[in-house]
């Protein structure tokens, strides 16, 4: 018990200096941005960490997940609610740009999970790049040109809070009979369906879940940036994605903490570079996949993000 009120207390401490530091000027533009840039991705790898990580398929369509739920938030703020109402209902229009990425991806498992194999993996790089074609051609969300218009709702401390509802979410999904369910799909599919686990079900509603948390990313991101355009969302994007999932560790929600964070340092740091940073994430992964497949927390979990009667049960079996 006295655990569970030191993490909160730790965590409402946090929540509130993302909202001090900033209003005091303590933080400068520039390192909220950083901050905020480290969070999004944050959200971006735990979604993806409960499919490729979790359940054991491949999905290399991410960035689609995140331009829908980026475009739908966007145009709700731009032009559905009145300008000044965008404070109050910015909660909203992230939560209904995640149902909209939640729905796209329920559309892409149906046909995907039919089969095994590498499938997924094809099925959602096509996907990526029908969406990039789609924005492209629509002139009325801008086409090419990309949208704009939109308010700087995000900041660090709304970034903060989406971070702990995914590691909640997750965590918690993780750990239940669900969660066992995605993990015994991941160690062997036959053997799951041998004990009575609905595996097509399983992976349906993980791809959902990992898309409405795309989704919430995209939503956030758009309104840091206050403008979007197809190019943001190309398979590049995918790519870094599953680069900061590989470099912090597979099936591990703190190595993603971890991947996305030294990522999204590290390009920030290599940006004197120019286009070569870009470089980096690709030559990244290929000396990842060979040197360290499961990366550097792979399978692995920091203690506080195990269920109390998880650690007890662990520790009184290995005693």
């Amino acid at each position: 018990m006295k655990r569970r009120w030191l993490i909160a207390l730790v965590l409402v401490l946090i929540f509130a200096l993302s909202i001090l530091l900033p209003h005091f000027g303590i933080l400068n533009l520039y390192l909220q941005q950083v901050i905020m840039y480290v969070g999004i991705n944050i959200i971006l790898t735990i979604s993806l960490n409960l499919v490729n990580g979790y359940m054991g398929e491949f999905s290399v369509g991410h960035a689609g997940f995140m331009a829908i739920g980026a475009y739908v938030s966007s145009l709700l703020t731009v032009l559905v609610f009145p300008k000044p109402w965008g404070p109050f209902v910015f909660p909203l229009v992230l939560v209904l740009g995640g149902l909209a990425a939640a729905l796209a991806g329920l559309i892409v498992a149906f046909p995907s999970f039919k089969t095994r194999g590498d499938y997924l993996a094809i099925v959602t790089l096509a996907f990526n790049m029908i969406i990039k074609s789609v924005l492209e051609n629509i002139d009325a969300i801008g086409g090419p040109r990309g949208f704009m218009g939109m308010s700087k709702l995000t900041n660090v401390a709304w970034v903060y809070v989406w971070v702990l509802i995914t590691i909640f979410a997750i965590r918690n999904f993780i750990f239940s009979s669900y969660g066992r369910g995605i993990l015994s799909i991941r160690e062997d599919e036959v053997a799951a369906e041998l004990v009575s686990v609905n595996t097509r079900q399983a992976k349906i509603l993980a791809f959902v879940i990992s898309s409405f948390f795309a989704g919430i990313a995209g939503g956030l991101f758009a309104h840091v940036l206050q403008f979007i355009n197809p190019r943001s969302f190309t398979i590049l994007k995918s790519t870094d994605v599953l680069v900061m999932v590989y470099l912090g560790g597979i099936g591990s929600i703190t190595g993603s903490i971890l991947g996305a964070s030294i990522y999204t340092v590290l390009l920030e740091l290599l940006r004197p570079l120019q286009v070569w940073r870009w470089v980096v994430g690709p030559l990244l992964l290929v000396i990842l996949m060979i040197t360290r497949p499961r990366g550097i927390f792979g399978l692995r979990e920091a203690r506080v993000l195990i269920p109390a009667e998880e650690v007890g049960a662990d520790a009184a079996a290995t005693s």
